[in-house]
């Protein structure tokens, strides 16, 4: 007889057993596993190696000290035959104490034990149920653990996927999670409810429960939304599974009882970067149904006649061919189009000539909505450009659920900061210092992408540490010892700037000098303009409004309606000027500044300041001459209102009022707030004292300014735009009698 290490204890004490097979094909179905008599009492629990529990069936095949398991049972945890292992008795009421010991629910995946034996019956997941319980009535059970079951002739392998642990005399059972951890162990009770799921090769069809939710549902049992590696969505994802996805949950009964059909179409857009192909990419992470297909929108395009509409009828070939075999109980199967704009844009719209676009756009339209209607479709379309789809897409039937994917706040960078640091962090190549919380603040209006190229920006930042200096590829030190810290972050915030949001440095350049309050005229013009934006923030009523400041030229409009946007905080300020447009033809102009107004409707607070309107319509004053393509560009979006739950506040700027109330452009603004020039010498000595003109003597020096200017303008009146009083004090500095020259420079700049 074959010498095993057993040594002599009481009947059922832990002891280390080695590991052998089943001793018959019986044991090995009912998922015991085997011992000798003298080892473990028959129907008794225990728990190898501290984590896997089975119930022990005693057999006389087995040798003293050894354990016989079956292949699944050895696959499970990992252990091959004649490898020791512990094996110990288990309490389990005394291990799960308060939380209880029963399965009040299991979730289980079922796939064919064999491949090459699968067929294409219809399984009935109640009578599975049934057979289940009584098969594996008062044995443990816990997920990820391999079970054989045998139904029906047929023989299944099944995945226990999560489980809800309970206590029977708890009537709010219900409220119990259901969790997919290994620990999470109960035993099974004529009460388990037992819910099937398709496995991993989706080869097991299964008969829709009348009575028990969709055992072909949409979302696998297991599927967590940090899976998918996407954050800052939650909003999103409650939008599209209650939409899209929760009648296919629910028993086929109660669908039919409200008279519904499946939602057969979702359109994901917003801006570039915000996570729509990464959902697309990551999709079948969390669905239980066929592989989706994606598609890229041009890849449906041939050159060849006809063949453009044959692409997108293969495309839905396969769930005809289910629909027409099993009707309801068909899976669900996905179709993804990638880039819709650039395939299914508005018909007529292309003027090639050869109609293939149109072409194509009706076949989508006859496959998802006509008149062979298929229940086992979901066509998800991706795009940054909803306007440019054709709109009897969009109608209810075709592309109903559309979903707008944002730009994240504060709270989803957070999370997708956390999502793209995690393996740094779990691997300890973080360093204590990184604060995510902190650099989710600083980054205001960054996509998902953008977060990603932080991360990798700032991790080249701590590898340029371990390179030599004056080589390319030489690492100096240790290389495992790289870590990314807080630094590297900051440094990388250098690099990665936002598409969309807040052009700062083009604001700041207007406020360099900052705002000079040389009047109580300027507070009111800021307590006014701030009222605006305030009424534009917390408006239940109006989610749009437009201000026009106007006055003389450098009497500091700009300067105002940038200080001001940017003390408003809102994620997204952007300026339209002629500067910008240097050099574009009439066309490019018009389709510049329509690009920005939909840009300002991806955040969720914006402010749009369009600088010296009549120099953005090409006014000049002899002739005179302007582009009224431009203009009515220009008044048609300043008058329109942005989409629901996006709100935008215009501040415009002119320095020719006569013009824009001739041109009618008058219409277009709620408040028109007048900015003027320096009007007294008080005035000016306030602008001499905050510039500290004269310094060390500031008040001196602008008192004798001031003194001679009286002499010259004896009624103390003047006209002066602010940004010349600036210039003038500057130049005045570098001049070997400065109040002389300031004096001379301001009477030479008043305009009577």
């Amino acid at each position: 007889m074959e010498k095993l290490p057993f040594r002599k204890s009481k009947v059922d004490a832990a002891k280390t057993m080695l590991v052998k097979n089943s001793p018959d094909n019986e044991t090995a179905k009912s998922n015991c596993a085997a011992v000798n008599p003298q080892d473990f009492k028959e129907g008794t629990y225990v728990i190898l190696d501290n984590k896997f529990v089975f119930t022990i069936k005693q057999s006389t095949k087995m040798i003293p000290g050894a354990i016989g398991l079956s292949g699944n049972q050895r696959f499970w945890g990992s252990w091959s035959t004649d490898q020791s292992v512990l094996v110990s008795p288990y309490d389990l009421f005394h291990a799960n104490g308060k939380k209880g010991a029963y399965l009040g629910a299991i979730n289980v995946e079922v796939n064919f034990w064999n491949r090459n034996r699968a067929n294409s019956r219809l399984y009935d997941p109640d009578e599975m149920a049934d057979a289940f319980v009584k098969k594996f009535d008062s044995q443990i059970l816990q997920p990820t653990q391999i079970l054989l079951f045998e139904f029906k002739g047929n023989y299944f392998e099944l995945r226990v996927t999560a489980t809800q642990v309970v206590d029977l005399a708890d009537v709010s059972m219900e409220n119990v999670p259901v969790s997919g951890d290994i620990m999470n162990k109960g035993i099974v009770v004529q009460q388990t409810q037992v819910s099937f799921y398709k496995g991993s090769d989706g080869l097991v069809n299964l008969k829709a429960s009348m009575k028990r939710p969709n055992v072909d549902a949409i979302i696998r049992p297991d599927f967590k939304f940090e899976d998918m590696g996407i954050g800052g969505l939650d909003n999103e994802f409650t939008s599209i599974f209650r939409r899209a996805f929760a009648s296919r949950i629910f028993p086929p009964a109660l669908v039919e009882k409200l008279g519904i059909q499946h939602v057969k179409g979702m359109l994901l857009y917003g801006p570039p970067g915000t996570g729509k192909t990464l959902i697309a990419r990551q999709i079948g992470k969390m669905l239980n149904a066929k592989e989706p297909k994606i598609v890229n929108g041009p890849e449906i395009l041939s050159k060849y006649v006809g063949s453009s509409e044959e692409n997108i009828r293969n495309l839905f070939k396969d769930a005809e061919a289910e629909y027409k075999q099993k009707g309801d109980a068909s899976s669900l199967h996905i179709i993804i189009f990638d880039e819709l704009d650039s395939i299914f844009k508005q018909r007529g719209s292309r003027g090639d000539g050869t109609g293939v676009a149109d072409n194509v756009v009706n076949q989508l339209l006859a496959k998802m909505d006509g008149v062979d209607q298929l229940n086992n479709i979901l066509v998800i379309g991706m795009t940054n450009r909803r306007d440019l789809i054709d709109e009897a897409l969009l109608r209810p039937g075709r592309f109903e659920v559309q979903v707008e994917i944002h730009l994240p706040d504060e709270e989803g960078r957070n999370q997708i900061l956390e999502i793209k640091t995690k393996k740094m962090r779990d691997n300890g190549a973080l360093a204590s210092d990184v604060d995510l919380h902190k650099l989710a603040k600083l980054t205001k209006n960054f996509s998902g992408a953008e977060l990603e190229g932080l991360v990798k920006s700032a991790t080249s930042f701590a590898l340029s540490r371990h390179i030599k200096v004056g080589t390319v590829g030489q690492i100096k030190g240790d290389w495992k010892d790289v870590v990314v810290n807080m630094d590297c972050f900051l440094n990388a915030l250098n690099e990665v700037k936002p598409a969309y949001g807040v052009n700062e440095e083009d604001l700041h350049d207007c406020v360099k000098g900052g705002i000079l309050k040389f009047s109580p005229k300027i507070d009111g013009i800021i307590n006014r303009v701030n009222r605006d934006i305030a009424q534009l923030k917390n408006s239940k009523r109006f989610n749009f409004s437009s201000v026009l400041l106007y006055g003389p030229p450098g009497s500091g409009k700009t300067a105002l309606a940038a200080n001001m946007a940017l003390k408003s905080k809102f994620p997204f300020i952007r300026m339209i000027s002629s500067d910008e447009l240097i050099g574009m033809s009439e066309s490019a102009k018009v389709q510049y500044i329509d690009n920005t107004f939909r840009d300002a409707y991806k955040s969720p607070l914006n402010i749009l300041i369009v600088d010296d309107i009549e120099a953005i319509i090409d006014y000049v004053p002899i002739g005179p001459r302007f582009s009224s393509v431009i203009l009515r560009a220009l008044m048609t979006r300043m008058r329109k209102p942005p989409p629901e739950s996006h709100r935008l506040i215009v501040l415009a700027t002119t320095s020719n009022y006569r013009l824009i109330k001739n041109l009618d452009v008058l219409n277009c603004f709620n408040d028109e707030i007048p900015v003027n020039n320096l009007t007294s010498l008080e005035e000016l000595k306030s602008v001499m004292l905050q510039t500290q003109f004269g310094a060390p003597n500031v008040e001196a020096a602008s008192e004798k300014v001031n003194k001679q200017l009286l002499q010259i303008f004896q009624d103390g009146k003047i006209n002066i735009a602010i940004k010349k009083v600036l210039f003038n004090i500057d130049a005045s500095k570098f001049s070997s009698n400065p109040v002389e020259e300031l004096v001379q420079l301001t009477v030479e700049s008043n305009r009577p």
